[in-house]
């Protein structure tokens, strides 16, 4: 007799970079947005991604902020921690119970970059544009959940 286990299940593990410039109402935050090679294209989020095995959370911070946008920064301390759960389709239609695991840090920008415009330098991974947005208008974005946690959105409910 063969037991239902239900979907497949996957635990990722990632780590996401708040970057903010600028004073008061003229402050800017550095998000990016998911490309057609994900289920959620057109979904804005912060710079960042799966920290491979080994990998320093913090070294994964610069990896994929480099790898999303081009730019240097370093992670300084832990903000918070976001968890997302939920049963669904990935995007090569493979139905799985995800459980993502968001440490967002706080960041900063490296000298090297300032000035420097945000630009994909992964091509076809999952980022399709970077840019600085005015921090009052972020949150009208079509955002990821962890994005939205992080930047103090009310939650939804």
């Amino acid at each position: 007799m063969s037991v239902d286990q239900g979907p497949p299940r996957r635990q990722r593990i990632a780590a996401y970079a708040v970057l903010v410039r600028g004073a008061d109402e003229d402050r800017e935050v550095l998000l990016t947005r998911m490309s057609d090679r994900t289920r959620i294209q057109g979904v804005w989020t912060l710079p960042g991604g799966g920290i491979d095995h080994g990998e320093d959370p913090r070294d994964a911070v610069r990896r994929e902020v480099y790898e999303e946008t081009g730019l240097q920064v370093e992670p300084e301390r832990v903000l918070d921690v976001h968890s997302t759960h939920f049963t669904g389709e990935r995007a090569d239609g493979l139905v799985e119970d995800y459980h993502g695991v968001h440490l967002i840090f706080e960041t900063r920008l490296l000298p090297g970059s300032e000035g420097v415009e945000p630009h994909v330098v992964e091509v076809g991974g999952s980022t399709d544009l970077a840019a600085w947005v005015p921090l009052r208008e972020a949150l009208d974005l079509d955002l990821l959940s962890a994005a939205r946690h992080a930047l103090g959105a009310p939650r939804d409910g």
